[in-house]
């Protein structure tokens, strides 16, 4: 989404609009359109340069990614030596 490259899916992470909040979905499991995007803080950022969640999700305005960029550096850090 973000950075516009291809990949497997488990590589991917699922995102999905709840009330106007970007909410990270890692099971695939919350109802509703989902987006996909590599969970890196630079395809967050390109993804949120571009508006590409509210086209995603079909919603007008833009939506909260302050959750979503907490839960991605946190994946970040967690995986890093």
């Amino acid at each position: 989404m973000g950075c516009r490259k291809r990949a497997a899916k488990h590589q991917l992470l699922r995102v999905t609009a709840v009330e106007g909040v970007c909410v990270p979905d890692p099971r695939g499991a919350l109802p509703g359109r989902g987006a996909h995007l590599h969970p890196e803080p630079a395809c967050l950022d390109l993804a949120v340069r571009r508006r590409a969640f509210p086209r995603a999700f079909r919603l007008q305005g833009a939506l909260d990614t302050d959750r979503l960029r907490g839960f991605i550096e946190e994946r970040v850090s967690d995986s890093s030596p």
